[in-house]
């Protein structure tokens, strides 16, 4: 179980894991070479990595996209501690990770106010030897089989009212033993379950996969991987409903 403590910093907080340490390092939000950070830089979500006492672990620095980035790359509206994108989030995977659903278990969240407005970061545990499903897509590696198991892991999260805000093909991962994983639940939340957001939910994702161009990457996409991963969704949905399953 994940136990939060806060951790008050110069101009800010931090909240940590308290089960995994008795307090949070600051070197951990800072990514520099000198503190093991190694640096992977790709669209606005820009991720280190480094290694802690207690493992491996990503660091997230929280940047704006679209036109709200024209006015300020990183810093958002201060409306009070537990409103901050990087608490919320520290929150909502501790609870996810609680219930037994695969999301990576957070670390540690930073804030740091600079008056009316205040720049954010989270840490969490990385999840080894994993792929995205758009890595996968640009390596035409992708099956009926991996559908399944996409499909099936969608409606666990969906069953608990886990909604992603930006369920694509790069927040979906996969291991080497078949485990799917969701990331970055930046702005998500959990809701009544619904049969209008959930499907949107999987709009969303098939979106980003014909962004990628899977139609023409894979031939027959949606015979061969769409189609049974939302039959592995339903079917999924429909056992739980059946058995009474708890999410």
């Amino acid at each position: 179980m994940i136990e939060a403590q806060v951790q008050p910093i110069l101009h800010g907080a931090i909240l940590f894991d308290a089960a995994l340490t008795s307090h949070a390092d600051e070197a951990w939000f800072e990514p520099a070479p000198g503190a093991g950070h190694r640096e992977v830089v790709g669209g606005r979500g820009n991720v280190s990595f480094f290694d802690a006492p207690f493992g491996p672990c990503v660091l997230r620095h929280y940047r704006r996209g679209g036109i709200a980035a024209r006015l300020s790359a990183d810093r958002y509206l201060w409306i009070g501690r537990a409103r901050t994108r990087s608490f919320r989030e520290f929150h909502l995977l501790a609870q996810l990770h609680d219930a037994g659903l695969n999301v990576p278990a957070p670390v540690a969240a930073r804030f740091v106010r600079d008056g009316l407005r205040y720049r954010a970061d989270l840490v969490t545990r990385l999840l080894p030897g994993t792929q995205t499903l758009a890595e996968r897509l640009v390596a035409t590696d992708l099956d009926a089989a991996l559908a399944a198991g996409v499909g099936c892991t969608l409606a666990g999260f969906h069953a608990h009212g886990a909604w992603h805000a930006d369920l694509n093909a790069h927040n979906v991962l996969t291991d080497g033993s078949g485990a799917v994983w969701l990331l970055d639940f930046d702005r998500g939340c959990v809701r009544t379950p619904q049969i209008a957001w959930q499907q949107a939910n999987l709009a969303r994702l098939r979106r980003s996969f014909l962004k990628l161009g899977a139609l023409k990457r894979i031939h027959g996409f949606d015979a061969h991987f769409w189609h049974p991963l939302l039959a592995a969704y339903h079917k999924a949905l429909a056992d739980r409903a059946v058995g009474g399953a708890e999410p």
